[in-house]
């Protein structure tokens, strides 16, 4: 089954590397200058059909690289950029929308266990792990996008974060194709474009490394398995990291919350002595805070770091009990 699914890549692979060779040989017979004239006579519905194109080529399964490429050699490193940014991400979204309202079986039948690691994964870090899926390509991108649109992310999130995050390898892979072109008509900017493009290709390769150890550095917990480990006397210190207002405000705090506003954290680390090697929760009004402090800590030799997901707004959304909350006359 591998090598079936490995076999649409290596004769793309493949057909790219003959047509480049071609090309490299054949140069002289080119024409660009031809080329670029009958471009421009079709005006913007160049780039409008270049991105539905690859719109509906992502829809298809076709890999998005051949197309990242081309874009680079008929628009230029800037358009170029751009026109496949839009493209691949109008093709993301159709998609995730076709798994989402009329696909859905087809898509788990096809995903398998992809599915159920997207649907974890979205789960417990929402539009962040989807932004981790866009910058580190672990999961097949074509599949990857029917299979999100089985989760519960909001389209506006999904959208986003796809967009945003697809922007360096889009960026890459467009410079590599104006350097192609460059190569052929012989400018001398084509190297330095080319190792633009190559180098930052390197420098996504380093990226499953370093988000890694970003997202090693700790993990999460629902509020309620928070309740449950606090219920069955589990010795969880559980810090907020909010401000005093905060803590004593609308969303009220935990029972057995500790206040440590993340401003005065680094300057309070003392308060934590002994609880090195303890599990450790922290909580702030959604989980951003929180999630800044657990790198304080983790840096800090703290090693059993969680911060809970969304924060005093899911535990007030799940109807668990607090205190200290001020109520408004």
């Amino acid at each position: 089954m591998s090598m079936r699914r490995s076999l649409p890549r290596v004769a793309l692979t493949l057909l790219l590397a003959a047509m480049t060779g071609w090309a490299i040989f054949h140069r002289d017979q080119i024409n660009l200058a031809t080329f670029d004239g009958w471009l421009a006579s079709l005006g913007p519905w160049a780039p409008i059909g270049y991105m539905i194109l690859f719109a509906l080529a992502t829809v298809a399964f076709v890999p998005g690289v051949a197309f990242s490429l081309a874009g680079g050699a008929l628009f230029g490193p800037f358009w170029g950029s751009l026109w496949n940014l839009a493209g691949a991400t109008l093709g993301a979204t159709l998609a995730f929308l076709l798994a989402r309202y009329i696909a859905g079986d087809w898509v788990v039948r096809k995903a398998g266990g992809l599915l159920k690691r997207l649907i974890e994964g979205v789960d417990a870090e929402g539009w962040r792990f989807v932004a981790f899926v866009r910058l580190v390509p672990l999961f097949p991108f074509n599949l990857s996008n029917y299979a999100l649109g089985l989760t519960r992310i909001p389209l506006q999130h999904y959208v986003i974060a796809t967009l945003v995050c697809m922007v360096p390898g889009a960026v890459a892979y467009t410079w590599l194709g104006h350097a192609g072109r460059g190569a052929l008509s012989g400018e001398g900017g084509a190297v330095r474009y080319g190792l633009l493009g190559l180098g930052l290709l390197a420098a996504i390769a380093v990226l499953p490394r370093v988000i890694g150890r970003l997202r090693g550095s700790f993990t999460w917990i629902k509020p309620n398995e928070l309740k449950r480990r606090l219920d069955q006397g589990d010795a969880v210190a559980v810090i907020d990291v909010r401000r005093p207002d905060e803590f004593t405000g609308a969303l009220g705090h935990i029972a057995t919350a500790r206040n440590i506003p993340i401003a005065e954290l680094n300057s309070r680390l003392a308060e934590l002595a002994g609880l090195e090697a303890a599990p450790i929760v922290l909580v702030c009004r959604t989980d951003k805070r929180s999630a800044a402090a657990a790198h304080t800590l983790r840096e800090a030799g703290f090693s059993q770091v969680s911060v809970m997901r969304r924060g005093m707004e899911r535990w007030n959304e799940a109807g668990l009990p607090v205190i200290g909350q001020m109520v408004c006359p």
